[in-house]
């Protein structure tokens, strides 16, 4: 697979903490400390002649209805070429320490409705799957609400034809390597070592490395 990019094309990264971590939000080309940093380096290190444009508009805390929301400013507005998404686990979460669930129908409206959004204004798409790694405890009990998240982002990567990166199936055959912890302290942040596996499997989805 050759690389999906071309010449001064922009790609930008959506999601929550996982894709946020930490950027700046008064500059408008940070990155952050997290996958998405580490993927648009080796992507303009390897390939500087395409002359790509990087951003980064993920926000801590979001679910798929907070992308919905902001999708015209923080996406649509923004014109990029390909938009990468990564959302759900908040989905998630929010039942569990907020008595605040999330449906997995609404998820999937709400998904559904920023890739349409997204394909209509020409963008390429690439659907991240949401992860979970089983630490501490409790986070045993999120995956039958996590589960049918997944099962739904496949489905509209299926819908949408787009490029998708099986982040959940990544970190299990990692898991069996090192520690979850060692990949996610608290099964859902990545450490810098998750982070890079992370970048490493993006890069690969888009056909930058084998």
């Amino acid at each position: 697979m050759s690389l999906i990019f071309k010449a001064d094309q922009t790609i930008l990264f959506q999601g929550d903490s996982i894709t946020d971590c930490a950027r700046d939000r008064e500059d408008h080309a940070g990155m952050g400390n997290g996958y998405a940093s580490l993927a648009a380096a080796w992507l303009n290190a390897a390939r500087p002649e395409l002359n790509l444009t990087l951003l980064n508009r993920g926000i801590s805390g979001n679910r798929a209805i907070d992308l919905s929301d902001r999708w015209q400013k923080d996406c649509l507005d923004l014109k990029p070429d390909w938009v990468s998404i990564l959302i759900g686990v908040n989905d998630t979460w929010r039942r569990f320490d907020s008595n605040d669930p999330t449906s997995t129908e609404d998820y999937t409206r709400h998904y559904r409705d920023i890739l349409t959004r997204s394909a209509a204004a020409g963008m390429g798409l690439i659907v991240c799957e949401p992860f979970l790694l089983p630490v501490p405890e409790d986070r045993k009990a999120w995956r039958e609400d996590l589960d049918p998240r997944i099962h739904a982002a496949r489905e509209l990567a299926r819908e949408f034809k787009a490029i998708y990166v099986p982040f959940d199936g990544v970190f299990a055959a990692a898991s069996t390597q090192r520690p979850c912890e060692f990949w996610a302290p608290d099964g859902v942040h990545p450490t810098t070592a998750g982070h890079a596996l992370m970048a490493r499997h993006w890069l690969r989805a888009v056909g930058l490395c084998a």
